[in-house]
């Protein structure tokens, strides 16, 4: 009987979790994997954007970028359109700068700058757009565009790791930039959000800062996904900016808010509506430290019922219909973008174009050399002085915590030995 009695309960707790199990999974669907079917690989994009700028010379030329540090070596492609391709005639012209794919997880945001160069080629066309308007917009523009800044970590993302957003070496480079660099929330997450060793300590964030003090653009677009938005500075602060630029941001965000977003996308400063602090950020850096008139960040899709751990799901389209429209929503804004931005800004300045080099170089060789010979645009060293101010901050913080420990331990030393001290007898008067 009581061999009986201990297989019925061996049978029950085997169908206990079982059933608990099947349940688990109804609640906890699997991960959703990359559309392979949507979504080109990394590679295959790449060889992709190459073909455009082999069919297209008279609008398209692309540069390679490299730099190494400590043995972790990068590599950033970097596509110009310049119609007629009048290279002496830059400095003249209203220029942009956009980077795609920042974070390896958000694969949307580097078919979001294929189908943009797609059309900058006139290989694909947006609807419902007058050529010649358009034609006549792009013949005063020069555009850059970054496809994928984040080529180390894509490739982690492609072997599996659909939450990877940070580098080849796990640092995320949009906290790698030097304004407020390194300061950590109370919900830091350093998984999320390692600024890495010290501001630039990264080599893709060396070549886009070399790229955006060169090119000195009046529009930078940092292009991500997570959620529908279109951030302005500041990241760093939950403000937006004083000053007419600040107020020529936000008239061209509401613009694109009310022609493009049929009211879905957040609009603000970065800090101010996410709902956290984000410290070393490359806007805030660009509007800061470059002087961008317009530096923003666009978050071009988001599904928030996913769970925090469908990565894929959370951060990208996952069915045709909804992959297309992204596509087609965001092509649209970007041309509107193109066309607005010099009619807010109003005559264009003139600034000195330097193009770049493919060049490879370390952190060092960098810092001693290119950045030692950049002036802003007001004549000032404003790179050199940034770098120095943040070796200060870190030295006096040393200090300060040195001095402590210092004053601890003196104290501590003093107190031992008086307590160490015999006590005397009072002497009679």
């Amino acid at each position: 009987m009581g061999h009986f009695l201990s297989l019925f309960f061996f049978a029950f707790l085997q169908s206990f979790f079982l059933v608990n199990g099947n349940n688990d999974n109804l609640t906890h669907p699997p991960l959703v994997p990359i559309n392979r079917d949507l979504y080109h690989s990394s590679g295959d994009l790449m060889e992709m954007i190459n073909g455009l700028v082999h069919r297209h010379p008279d609008k398209l030329t692309m540069e390679t970028i490299k730099s190494i540090n400590k043995g972790y070596q990068a590599e950033i492609s970097v596509i110009t359109y310049c119609r007629g391709r009048k290279d002496n005639d830059d400095s003249s012209k209203f220029r942009i700068l956009l980077s795609f794919g920042q974070h390896g997880r958000e694969l949307i945001s580097t078919e979001l700058a294929f189908r943009i160069l797609s059309i900058l080629s006139e290989e694909q066309f947006l609807p419902n757009v007058d050529s010649a308007s358009l034609n006549s917009t792009l013949d005063k523009l020069v555009i850059k565009i970054v496809p994928m800044e984040n080529l180390n970590g894509r490739k982690i993302v492609e072997a599996g790791d659909l939450c990877e957003r940070r580098n080849g070496r796990g640092v995320d480079l949009n906290r790698n930039w030097s304004v407020d660099w390194g300061k950590k929330e109370k919900d830091y997450d350093p998984y999320e959000e390692n600024p890495g060793t010290g501001p630039f300590s990264e080599p893709e964030t060396q070549i886009m800062r070399k790229l955006a003090i060169s090119f000195d653009p009046h529009v930078w677009v940092n292009v991500h996904s997570g959620m529908e938005a279109l951030f302005m500075p500041y990241d760093h602060r939950n403000t937006t900016p004083d000053g007419v630029s600040s107020h020529q941001m936000k008239l061209l965000l509401e613009e694109v808010k009310r022609l493009h977003c049929q009211n879905r996308c957040m609009t603000g400063s970065g800090g101010g509506s996410v709902g956290y602090l984000a410290h070393g950020t490359a806007t805030d850096y660009m509007y800061d430290i470059i002087r961008v008139p317009m530096a923003f960040t666009f978050e071009i899709y988001g599904d928030g019922a996913a769970s925090s751990k469908d990565c894929f799901k959370m951060f990208n389209p996952t069915d045709l219909t909804t992959f297309n429209r992204v596509l087609n929503d965001w092509s649209a804004a970007f041309f509107t973008i193109f066309k607005l931005g010099p009619q807010q800004l109003g005559e264009v300045h003139s600034k000195v174009y330097v193009p770049n080099r493919d060049t490879e170089e370390s952190i060092d060789e960098y810092l001693n050399g290119y950045l030692m010979q950049r002036s802003s645009r007001h004549g000032k060293k404003m790179e050199v002085l940034d770098v120095g101010l943040q070796e200060m901050r870190t030295y006096f913080r040393l200090f300060l915590l040195s001095s402590v420990l210092l004053l601890f331990m003196f104290c501590s030393r003093i107190a031992k030995s008086k307590s160490s001290r015999s006590v005397l007898p009072a002497m009679p008067l």
